[in-house]
């Protein structure tokens, strides 16, 4: 295999495919990105068995084969390189990859034993803008555990909402919902957050195409392709969490809120919760240090309802408020022992329900 390419393209794609590539494989031909070349395009994929990403490019072609080479130090290598041209040739076990003077000569792993792996869906999916979708996991990934002891809540659950695609992600203390209009045709799938966090930075563009099958998920656009093995599993019965009404409503500045959280969070530590105590006129914060000291302000906005206080983990308030998208804030209540309800004031594409402390 031989072939010529601009170093920052040559360089995207190495980076792009090398995201999959698992730094603690126990497999060492796992720690390479297949590179195969045809018809004038560079293929390069990398995989660790669950997630696998492969990103094209065309390319001069100088002689067509396929060679394997490690993820992080080709990327690297051609990274570094002088900008122009940059050439890559694989021949006796070796890869050498040249540009405008530097020569690096890395040693070629073992095609024959790099593994299969599927890329790509059935050839249906659904349409959307990429864009879009990347906000939107973003948005509700906030509320994905992170605890691998429990994989279900570590997902989010794609599925059908009225003639929308429904997003939604939870770890049991907090739950985060997103609605995409005019997306149809999507079957309920959980898929990893692990590898959504991929998807704009590898195979984001304006136009994908998502295609969700009873094993794996796939993503495509012009600049890749993104498939990973989705959690067989049942995701818990949300809807039953989310009330039809709340007797109690603040909106607030979300800029406002967020600023004001920030200050708390100085004083707080996780286990410390921030209090809001809601009355006419807008919300009191406050939190008390025993062995630190207190924070207390007065953020105006416009309140309906009982006054009452409820606390929140900081962390948790803080990502809830900085994922809705719009100026005004809206917080639900019932009372201090139910979950509250955060959106963007004139936004019901997006919810984030938040369990309070108990004071």
């Amino acid at each position: 295999m031989r072939i010529r390419a601009e170093r920052d393209d040559l360089a995207d794609v190495l980076a792009r495919a090398g995201r999959a590539v698992g730094t603690r494989s126990p497999l060492p031909i796992l720690q390479g990105i297949l590179c195969e070349v045809d018809s004038g395009v560079l293929r390069v994929t990398g995989t660790d068995t669950e997630l696998t990403i492969r990103t094209t490019l065309e390319v001069e072609v100088l002689e067509e084969g396929r060679t394997l080479i490690p993820a992080k130090l080709a990327a690297e290598a051609v990274r570094k390189l002088p900008v122009g041209a940059v050439t890559v040739n694989a021949a006796d076990g070796e890869v050498e990859i040249t540009g405008n003077g530097p020569r690096f000569r890395l040693r070629e792993l073992t095609v024959e034993d790099y593994p299969t792996v599927s890329v790509g869906g059935s050839g249906g999916g659904a349409a959307v803008d990429g864009d879009v979708l990347t906000r939107a996991l973003a948005q509700v990934g906030v509320a994905a555990s992170g605890d691998e002891a429990r994989p279900t809540l570590t997902g989010v659950l794609f599925e059908n909402e009225q003639d929308a695609l429904r997003l939604v992600a939870t770890d049991s203390y907090r739950l985060a919902v997103r609605d995409l209009e005019g997306v149809e045709g999507v079957s309920s799938t959980l898929v990893p957050f692990r590898a959504l966090r991929e998807v704009g930075r590898t195979i984001g563009d304006q136009k994908m195409t998502l295609d969700l099958g009873d094993r794996d998920a796939t993503f495509s656009s012009d600049r890749g392709t993104l498939t990973v093995r989705v959690i067989e599993a049942s995701f818990p019965n949300y809807r039953q969490l989310l009330p039809d009404s709340y007797p109690n409503r603040l909106v607030v500045s979300r800029a406002g809120l967020l600023e004001a959280v920030g200050r708390a969070s100085l004083v707080a530590e996780d286990h410390i919760p921030v209090r809001l105590s809601m009355h006419e006129g807008g919300v009191e914060l406050s939190v008390s240090r025993q062995e630190v000291g207190e924070e207390t302000e007065h953020l105006e906005g416009a309140y309906d309802g009982e006054d009452m206080t409820i606390a929140f983990n900081t962390r948790y308030l803080t990502d809830g408020v900085s994922a809705v998208e719009t100026d005004d804030v809206i917080i639900d209540t019932i009372d201090p022992l139910k979950p509250g309800l955060i959106r963007g004031d004139g936004d019901p594409a997006f919810r984030y329900l938040l369990m309070p402390v108990r004071l």
